[in-house]
């Protein structure tokens, strides 16, 4: 039985990659960090799926920003297979807090790789480490964005990953450490956290075809992405540490579509005119703004024989869907006095 650790594995990433490392065989265990509220919501069925005959999800308290912690870990978990899934990933905070970002990014990526070549040299045993790098590195570069694409970071987000790469690199060629590199576009799903653009609009369509909302405040409706489902593009984040040799990837649909297409896709589905809900606001404009991202995953096609099962179109139903269904629950309540501040109340 193969044993992995999954830092950020109450993400929308973690989750799903902790599904599919259980549904091979594998022991899993996650690094979470402390709060005072649980944060657990994504990964609570792997959690009561736990028997004897068939173990769940092992959770872990620790912070990238602790080094002793990450060797302490690595050492009680005693992993085969490492993926560095943990950051401050929204791209628009990062620029409210740049320092924490590149902090947990960047140096922390560096923490947990050194911890792992410590660890190796001093057990013997091999780990095989996967780092998450995104699309965002490539920032102002032209599209199609493939492997050979020269990064042009434009958020303090993807300066932060863009120094979590070059570590990874840097490690694999200098110590020999088995280390993979994923650049993964954006990929979204219903356990997508609410402040991200695909997430927030698909929420706002539920919302409003049940009465619980009015308006959606959104940026730049123009800017382009590629966007695919998370549970698919897991597997490519396992396929990297299957393949014989450890390389850079990206992964991607290669299509890319605006967020007006979006906003279309998903306010067509249920029959509205998003035109008569949607409302701009400069607030949520990036100071540097990434116009246009379409990955090339010729490479991962190839060599790792992956592809992206799920169509644009397909990915907005199954979010509408699921956001539908949340909103008619939230109706319920608040027929009952149980609720909240609409979101279009929310700073983000």
């Amino acid at each position: 039985m193969k044993r992995a650790l999954i830092t950020g594995v109450a993400g929308q990433d973690g989750s799903y990659l902790a599904e599919l490392l259980l549904a091979k065989g594998y022991e899993v265990h996650g690094l979470i960090r402390r709060s005072s509220s649980p944060n657990t919501g994504r990964i609570d069925h792997l959690l009561r799926a736990a028997a004897p005959d068939k173990p769940g999800l092992a959770l872990h308290y620790g912070d990238l920003a602790d080094a002793s912690n990450c060797r302490r870990i690595l050492e009680t978990v005693q992993p085969d297979e490492v993926y560095n899934l943990g950051a401050q990933s929204h791209v628009r905070v990062s620029f409210e807090l740049p320092v924490y970002t590149s902090d947990v990014v960047a140096t922390g990526a560096l923490r947990l790789l050194e911890a792992v070549r410590q660890y190796q040299q001093g057990s013997g045993r091999q780990v095989r480490f996967y780092q998450a790098g995104s699309s965002e590195m490539f920032g102002g570069a032209a599209p199609p964005q493939s492997e050979t694409t020269p990064f042009q970071p434009r958020s303090p987000y993807a300066v932060s990953k863009v120094a979590a790469h070059g570590f990874a690199v840097n490690y694999r060629e200098a110590f020999g450490l088995f280390i993979s590199n994923g650049i993964l576009f954006n990929h979204e799903s219903p356990r997508r956290a609410e402040t991200f653009v695909t997430r927030k609009v698909t929420r706002a369509v539920g919302r409003i075809c049940c009465g619980l909302q009015k308006k959606l405040f959104l940026g730049n409706l123009d800017a382009k992405r590629d966007w695919g489902f998370a549970g698919d593009y897991v597997e490519a984040m396992w396929l990297m540490l299957q393949h014989d040799r450890p390389d850079d990837f990206v992964v991607a649909t290669g299509e890319a579509y605006s967020v007006r297409d979006l906003l279309e896709a998903a306010f067509g589905y249920v029959g509205l005119d998003w035109q008569s809900y949607v409302e701009i606001d400069r607030r949520l404009m990036r100071p540097t703004e990434v116009d246009y991202l379409q990955g090339d995953s010729a490479k991962a096609r190839s060599e790792l024989g992956w592809t992206s099962k799920t169509g644009f179109r397909d990915l907005v139903t199954l979010m509408v869907d699921s956001d539908m269904a949340f909103a008619k629950q939230e109706a319920s309540l608040a027929e009952l006095g149980h609720f909240g501040a609409p979101v279009d109340e929310l700073a983000l």
